[in-house]
């Protein structure tokens, strides 16, 4: 039988930013999936359940997925933060993370790894594969765990919706791109967990989502 992950889910910040924390039963070990504002519910999940943080990945740079990062790290003293190798810069740079436009500028802990399309990932024994997914940002990752058909999007697809390409950076074709060739040759009953608003499947985003047809 397939091991189904264990995930929660907190919307953080003024633009309720979907952060998670995901595991398997039968293991402590977890990862924080990006770290929006006031990251203090999620750290408090994690100390409550007697987890063990192992990594925290980001699905891309943008500040309102990075606002977090420091507050979780110094939770969690030596986790390695991962994120794509297209965004390495981003995470101590305003301008490139887009927090400049706040009026507060915001920076996130070095990378202990930079990740790549196709690279393998491991979580309880668990084997999760990279998929560089660009467009709303260059470094922009989907993580997908085949045995469970699950996949964390970012903000690459909503739900009947996808991400904004009008930043510094983004590109509606090179999104477009990403999401037909790597998400939507996913399983249909693939489970989408996106960056913002409640999960889809990749059938339905398929058969319904106005801006990317398959």
């Amino acid at each position: 039988m397939n091991r189904q992950p264990i995930i929660d889910r907190f919307p953080l910040g003024p633009f309720e930013t979907n952060c998670f924390v995901l595991r398997f039963s039968g293991s402590t070990d977890c990862w924080f999936i990006d770290a929006g504002e006031e990251p203090g519910e999620m750290i408090g999940l994690v100390r409550r359940e007697g987890l063990r943080p192992v990594a925290l990945v980001l699905t891309h740079a943008h500040c309102d997925h990075i606002a977090g990062a420091f507050e979780v790290v110094r939770a969690f003293p030596k986790l390695p933060l991962m994120i794509h190798e297209a965004e390495r810069e981003w995470l101590d740079n305003p301008m490139l993370n887009l927090s400049v436009m706040t009026g507060v500028p915001v920076t996130a802990p070095s990378p202990e790894r930079l990740l790549r399309d196709g690279d393998e990932l491991e979580l309880a024994g668990e084997r999760w594969r990279v998929l560089h997914t660009p467009g709303h940002s260059p470094g922009g990752i989907t993580l997908w765990h085949e045995p469970s058909k699950t996949a964390f999007v970012g903000d690459a697809l909503f739900s009947g919706s996808i991400g904004r390409t009008d930043f510094p950076g983004s590109s509606f074709d090179t999104l477009a791109r990403s999401i037909r060739t790597k998400l939507y040759t996913l399983p249909d009953e693939t489970r989408v967990l996106p960056g913002h608003g409640p999960e889809t499947t990749i059938g339905r985003e398929k058969r319904g989502n106005p801006f990317v047809r398959p």
